[in-house]
């Protein structure tokens, strides 16, 4: 497998790495990706980056095989905790210490690059909260460009969802400490949480992406986005993880004709998809299928 180390730099001046694979035999542009895509920019979840990333990882060789480009790029998230250059020196980033809303930057930075590349016709695919940053990049009032929109497993980042879950005592508690620590200049002290996954969090990084302001609900998110989107769940997580409970169901509430969204539940899948990645990549294929012949591809 051959691929071409690529970095960008941000707007506000960080640097970012991603891998840029292309396709053995590229087919015409009606065959390619459907005709929707010919290159996909692909997000990593938390705490992962573009070379270890399980669910992308799985799914780069069957997008590959459809004609398209495939990125699996950084953002400043990548990994738990990790050093970044900037033109303020060196800093520290990583999920534990990233804000969500400085991920349209990344994207912007990447989207930039492939279409240098020549790429017209550019794809986003995020995995967790990759796909939170997907969503809420493409929500915003001047989005990158994207022809299409696959956001797989989601995570409903919502402060009044998780206070009135099973939960919801925990999660207060949590919260609480983290307000206090902010409150207190102390922001980027990290703790160790459990609730809504186990991982080490800056106490300001946890009320930015789980505060009262619900920033990054995408199902508030979801309507906004003009591109053709698809959203998939595994049956398991949405069966044993309280932050994809429901989820399939309130996502298809928000389908319509105007706006080209579907979910898509795919049958025994845990959150990273271990042994269905043929399904998914699957109903991917045939989402996009409908949608260039509904002709809603952005071009």
């Amino acid at each position: 497998m051959l691929v071409d180390l690529v970095q960008v730099t941000t707007s506000d001046a960080h640097r970012l790495h991603g891998a840029l694979e292309l396709p053995a035999a590229p087919k015409s542009e009606s065959q390619s990706a459907a005709g929707v895509v010919d290159a996909w920019l692909c997000i990593h979840g938390t705490g992962s980056n573009f070379y270890s990333a399980s669910t992308l990882g799985g799914l780069a060789p069957k997008l590959l095989a459809t004609g398209a480009a495939v990125l699996r790029a950084n953002t400043r998230g990548h990994d738990l905790i990790s050093t970044g250059p900037s033109a303020q020196g060196r800093y520290l980033q990583g999920a534990a210490f990233e804000r969500v809303d400085e991920s349209p930057l990344d994207i912007a930075a990447w989207t930039r690059l492939l279409q240098e590349r020549g790429f017209r016709r550019i794809g986003l695919l995020g995995h967790s909260l990759g796909a939170v940053k997907a969503i809420f990049t493409l929500a915003a009032d001047n989005p990158p460009a994207a022809s299409a929109l696959v956001a797989i497993s989601p995570p409903h980042l919502s402060y009044s969802y998780f206070r009135a879950s099973p939960r919801g005592d925990e999660f207060r508690q949590i919260f609480a400490v983290a307000e206090e620590h902010v409150r207190a200049g102390r922001g980027d002290e990290l703790l160790h949480v459990k609730f809504p996954m186990n991982y080490h969090v800056s106490a300001a990084g946890y009320v930015d992406r789980y505060g009262p302001e619900e920033r990054y609900d995408v199902l508030k998110l979801l309507d906004r986005v003009r591109c053709p989107t698809l959203v998939t769940y595994g049956s398991s997580e949405v069966q044993n993880e309280v932050a994809f409970r429901g989820m399939p169901e309130a996502v298809e509430k928000l389908t319509t004709a105007a706006n080209s969204l579907e979910v898509a539940v795919i049958a025994g899948a845990d959150h990273i998809y271990t042994g269905c990645h043929d399904v998914l990549s699957g109903r991917i294929a045939s989402w996009l299928g409908r949608t260039k012949r509904a002709g809603s591809g952005v071009q």
